[in-house]
């Protein structure tokens, strides 16, 4: 009787495991003018956010977008506008509706972190995403004026030393002088599909 509890406690166990390794967060690769940012996103924590931005990848939307705002030792932010587009009025790409903020999963502002940019409105988010260069707590629900903050969904794996490349570009007014292109976001399994 016990060695039956034994062995399907065991089993049990091992069935666990196995399904949190074969349901990985997905991981997305940013490939930029500048290198390549590889991202794991965080469903779990961030159901809707992950789910639009990754049909914004799915859609090929951020082929030859920019990173038009860059502050070193905040952030660079991107994903709306193309190269040679007005920003500041009538370049921004057409977007699905907002979604609903996630700020609230628990995840802050960290250095590496990805993050979706936004308007006044909490609720405002579409496109746009911003990568912090460092710790920005003061974007975190709790710790942001609004009360609401800016969601994180993700986390670089590998390419800060890209993210630090784009953060110091020259800039005029906080938009890179010199055009940094994302000339591509895919998921990683279908990025490595794509090159066979």
């Amino acid at each position: 009787m016990n060695r039956f509890v034994l062995l399907t406690i065991a089993a049990g166990t091992l069935g666990a495991s196995q399904g949190v390794a074969a349901e990985k967060n997905p991981v997305v690769i940013i490939d930029t003018s500048m290198g390549k940012i590889k991202v794991e996103l965080y469903p779990d924590n961030a159901p809707i956010t992950v789910k639009n931005f990754l049909g914004y990848v799915d859609d090929k939307f951020y082929d030859g977008t920019i990173f038009h705002r860059v502050i070193p030792t905040f952030m660079i932010q991107g994903g709306g506008f193309e190269a040679g587009k007005p920003i500041n009025s009538g370049g921004e790409k057409k977007t699905k509706p907002a979604i609903k903020n996630e700020s609230s999963n628990g995840l802050s502002n960290k250095r590496g972190t990805i993050a979706m940019a936004r308007t006044g409105d909490p609720d405002s988010a579409t496109a746009q995403f911003f990568i912090n260069h460092k710790d920005n707590n003061f974007l975190d629900k709790d710790k942001n004026p609004d009360g609401v903050g800016y969601c994180v969904f993700g986390k670089v794996l590998d390419g800060m030393d890209v993210v630090d490349k784009i953060a110091t570009v020259k800039r005029t007014n906080d938009v890179p002088v010199e055009t940094v292109t994302i000339k591509s976001i895919r998921r990683a399994d279908k990025d490595k599909e794509e090159k066979k």
